[in-house]
């Protein structure tokens, strides 16, 4: 491993969670005291209890090296449970860590200058961005540095500390909006505008007031137009108002989406607006190109235009032949090719996001043997960019190895997940069992390879399986039936972000958790033989007639059968006893 100076900023932070662990181990410092601190510091409780703790550590743009993958190999096997899980934001984080434990690991982290700073807690959470950034054929600017930027001015910034709620920035290259911006506290997309003089300018649309949770907002735009060197003071100008207006006794009631539910967004926007004309007199005003954006460049990895754009990625129909080699079957789908800067990317298929020890040092060696970067997707996957042409087979081979290589990367077999009740307090259902039923039953059914739709499954209604922006969702619910609690679902159709729009799915019907699977089969089976050429699920869904028309049509789906005869019914996936809705306090108080 290559010996890095750390960061002395997290050294500091290290210390003073060492004294401060130290302190409420030994009674001086009050649970409600170290509880905020902790989260602060990106770690979470179980619903094990005990000092059982989630670790989650910061990827701006789900960006990270071949150093930091080892170190990552080395904590899941030392302080975890041999593994880590990549988050739908881009984060990784290991859970049953011990709390007496966690300095260790925090040095771990340190010595490849990884932070689990403001990870969690009422803070600005991790940056995101586009997975493709720098390396998509249709992207008006690289985000990348734009979002590091970002990242490295708010962290340990003042105002984002203790902040009415958490606060989300995520950030997208184009319209298509693959970093998902519509759905954030601000979401930036890039964009361009013709001038006075008849050129074109890059530039972004910033949208503020995004969430989802039990009650989903979208996030609506602040302004037509932000020059590049606006963009920091303008989202720095979005928190401060959102610090000084926020709801500070409702934490449920706290997110930038409620202040726009009590002022409106006209009122929010002049507000802000105002903030930021007079951000100049502050000290942390970030007004300017921000250097590191000047020094790295921005440049779009495309040509702005779908002339000569070459793009291979998910197929919008079941065409994939079987008579095709895997590897073949593997680049139609998983494999990206933009123009401009004749930049090759490659999805690696990550199963529910976990990635073992083995896996993480072998995925550090892949990019050390390519000289290739990698980041982690909202998709819970790897993107490798950097490539050639003539890497692939090899690439192919070394991620086949490591179980990486399956065909279909974020089609219907890449079923999205939250950690659910295996570990979080607040899920009420085995989200991540209920994942691999689907993928699993949709293999059998000779669906795996359907493109155009994707699956999201939360184990609650907060939405951090991210159920409502999927073309098929579902969020757990207790269910009663013959006397008995039983593991359910609610089935949410039509969810869809892109093009700077965003969709929330519609309520279909609740189904029993066992048979979740079965009932999308079905709704995948008939998209997949009815839909049209380039129709999108949401479309076809309309042309259906809508949730409620495909509800009907799984109506039979929602029967109990007699306990004794079907006791599985009864048991939620990966458990052995009966179904107990064991719903915690949850420190991350959802949406």
């Amino acid at each position: 491993m290559v010996t890095k100076l750390i960061d002395e900023q997290i050294t500091q932070d290290i210390k003073k969670f060492e004294i401060l662990l130290d302190d409420y181990l030994n009674g001086r410092l009050d649970e409600d005291s170290f509880r905020i601190f902790r989260l602060n510091n990106g770690i979470y409780g179980q619903r094990q209890g005990g000092h059982n703790q989630m670790v989650r550590l910061k990827l701006p743009y789900g960006s990270i090296t071949a150093d930091q993958l080892d170190v990552l190999g080395d904590i899941a096997t030392k302080y975890s449970r041999g593994w880590g899980h990549i988050t739908t934001r881009q984060n990784i984080q290991f859970h049953f860590v011990q709390l007496e434990n966690i300095v260790d690991m925090l040095k771990d982290l340190a010595s490849v200058n990884l932070t689990t700073r403001e990870a969690c807690g009422d803070t600005v959470r991790n940056v995101m961005g586009c997975h493709l950034a720098g390396a998509c054929p249709q992207e008006v600017l690289d985000i990348s540095p734009w979002a590091q930027a970002t990242f490295d001015h708010f962290l340990r910034h003042p105002y984002a500390q203790r902040l009415p709620r958490k606060f989300k920035i995520n950030f997208s290259g184009c319209s298509t909006d693959c970093g998902q911006a519509m759905f954030n506290d601000v979401g930036v997309v890039a964009v361009t505008r013709t001038t006075g003089d008849n050129k074109i300018e890059a530039g972004f649309r910033v949208f503020i007031g995004g969430g989802l949770g039990a009650n989903p907002h979208p996030a609506q735009a602040l302004e037509e137009f932000t020059e590049r060197e606006n963009l920091l003071a303008t989202i720095e100008a979005t928190l401060r108002t959102f610090d000084h207006y926020g709801n500070r006794d409702n934490k449920l009631r706290a997110r930038l989406k409620w202040v726009i539910d009590n002022i409106g967004i006209d009122e929010l926007r002049r507000r802000i607006l105002k903030e930021r004309q007079l951000l100049i007199a502050s000290s942390t005003w970030p007004g300017g190109v921000p250097d590191l954006v000047a020094v790295a460049g921005d440049c779009p990895a495309g040509n702005n235009s779908f002339d000569n754009v070459t793009t291979v990625g998910t197929p919008v129909t079941l065409r994939l032949s079987k008579t095709d080699s895997d590897f073949e079957r593997w680049k139609t789908t998983n494999v990206i090719y933009g123009s401009a800067k004749k930049t090759v990317s490659v999805i690696a298929n990550v199963k529910l996001g976990d990635i073992t020890s083995s896996q993480f040092y072998a995925l550090a060696n892949i990019v050390r043997t390519f000289n290739i970067d990698v980041r982690t997707t909202n998709r819970q996957n790897l993107a490798f960019r950097s490539l050639t042409q003539e890497m692939l087979p090899n690439i192919y081979e070394q991620l086949k190895s490591i179980d990486m290589a399956g065909p279909g990367a974020e089609m219907a077999r890449d079923v999205v997940s939250c950690p659910g009740a295996d570990t979080c307090n607040l899920a009420v259902t085995q989200s991540r069992g209920l994942a691999t039923d689907i993928s699993e039953k949709l293999e059998q059914a000779g669906l795996g390879d359907v493109g155009g739709i994707r699956i999201n499954i939360s184990g609650c209604t907060n939405s951090c399986g991210q159920h409502h922006i999927a073309d098929i969702g579902f969020h757990g619910v207790e269910r009663r039936a013959n006397d008995l609690a039983a593991p359910g679902y609610q089935m949410l159709l039509g969810g869809h972000v892109g093009q700077t729009q965003i969709e929330f799915g519609k309520r279909a019907l609740r189904l029993p958790a066992k048979a979740v699977g079965d009932a999308t089969v079905v709704v995948v089976r008939k998209f997949a033989e009815t839909r049209q050429a380039f129709e999108t699920f949401s479309d076809w869904l309309q042309r259906m007639g809508g949730a409620k028309v495909i509800a009907a049509e799984l109506k039979h789906f929602d029967e109990w059968p007699d306990p004794n005869e079907k006791p599985d019914y009864y048991i939620d996936f990966d458990e052995t006893g009966p179904y107990v809705a064991d719903v915690g306090i949850g420190e991350c108080a959802g949406g």
